[in-house]
């Protein structure tokens, strides 16, 4: 499954939804990294707000996902976790390092356009 990306500006935008595959997740990042390379841009927000649960294989993705971009000198945000997911992702040990969060996609977007 293609998961799509959109570029608002120099942010770029994803979202990720329930029923991912690993090879989903690996296809995500590559193609993140390309865009960021090409296009310059200096933000990412993933909204996980269709989400119902995160565990720690994918909590290690997201914060791996970040640190790549990183790299790039792009910054991220992830908007959208829901309190059910911050519980259950704190109960498993998960935790999503060196990202910045928001309660949904407009205020991610903000966070960004304000240079964070």
């Amino acid at each position: 499954m293609k998961i799509p990306i959109l570029q608002r500006g120099n942010i770029l935008l994803t979202s990720l939804q329930e029923d991912l595959t690993d090879r989903d997740i690996i296809d995500l990042q590559e193609e993140l990294l390309d865009m960021i390379g090409r296009r310059g841009s200096t933000g990412l927000v993933i909204d996980v707000t269709s989400l119902i649960r995160i565990d720690s294989y994918l909590s290690r993705v997201l914060s791996e996902t970040a640190a790549m971009v990183g790299v790039l000198g792009c910054n991220v945000v992830i908007s959208g976790i829901q309190p059910a997911v911050a519980l259950t992702l704190l109960e498993v040990g998960g935790s999503i390092k060196n990202v910045k969060t928001a309660l949904n996609l407009e205020q991610g977007i903000h966070l960004l356009s304000q240079g964070g």
